[in-house]
């Protein structure tokens, strides 16, 4: 049973990477929906998100930016610290936000969703590994702080899977990526935006109590 009937779900970056997906599954399992597509750079905006949604129940911490690729020896400063600023800065201002409400209300579920890079490690991508990298020790951390409050906290680390920000169709469709996925995955394919959902789904739900604090790859086999 996938019922939400009831539930307050809230969506950052909701129109971009897992966003829509995600949006679409919990509407369809029952789920009120609170769609946010702001950047959330800065604790006033957090906050205004939250007097709009009100009373949550679920937090779905999405945010992407794209890697911005370099050499570790030619990395700029402003990359560097853009890809923080919309990694990690604002996945701590929410889940600061949304967790101090779980905790009182003495139930909750945050779900983030990361990636699977900093598992394994990308050359040349060292700046974005080292992002999610942060975000997927904030989970971690946070969740096993929050475990005994009854709010399950814990992040999807995915690769892989179809998305506008990674994985557009255009891109998965060339030969050269086909060639790369048949070396590197080995599910050789990608997945379907649906299977992200589905995860996040179950995690949220109130019977998935004895999950905390995992960063779960997704990456058909790629970690």
């Amino acid at each position: 049973m996938t019922d939400l009937s009831g539930a307050k779900v809230v969506v950052t970056a909701a129109d971009r990477y897992m966003g829509p997906a995600i949006a679409a599954r919990f509407g369809a399992a029952g789920a009120e929906i609170v769609a946010d597509t702001g950047a959330l750079a800065s604790a006033a905006d957090v906050e205004a998100l939250a007097q709009r949604a009100g009373p949550t129940d679920v937090l779905i911490a999405n945010f992407a930016q794209p890697p911005l690729t370099a050499a570790v020896d030619t990395i700029e400063d402003g990359d560097w610290f853009a890809l923080f600023d919309s990694l990690v800065h604002p996945l701590m201002r929410v889940v600061r936000h949304f967790a101090g409400a779980m905790k009182e209300a003495g139930s909750g579920k945050i779900i983030a969703i990361t990636s699977a890079a900093p598992l394994r490690g990308i050359p040349h991508a060292s700046g974005y590994c080292a992002a999610r990298g942060a975000q997927n020790a904030f989970i971690r951390a946070v969740g096993l702080e929050l475990a005994k409050f009854n709010v399950q906290v814990n992040a999807i680390a995915q690769n892989y899977i179809k998305n506008d920000t990674y994985y557009p169709e255009g891109f998965i469709t060339t030969d050269k990526f086909k060639a790369h996925l048949q070396q590197m995955v080995p599910a050789k394919r990608v997945g379907e935006a649906g299977e992200t959902a589905e995860l996040a789904l179950y995690l949220a739900l109130p019977r998935t109590r004895h999950m905390v604090g995992q960063v779960i790859p997704l990456a058909g086999g790629w970690v």
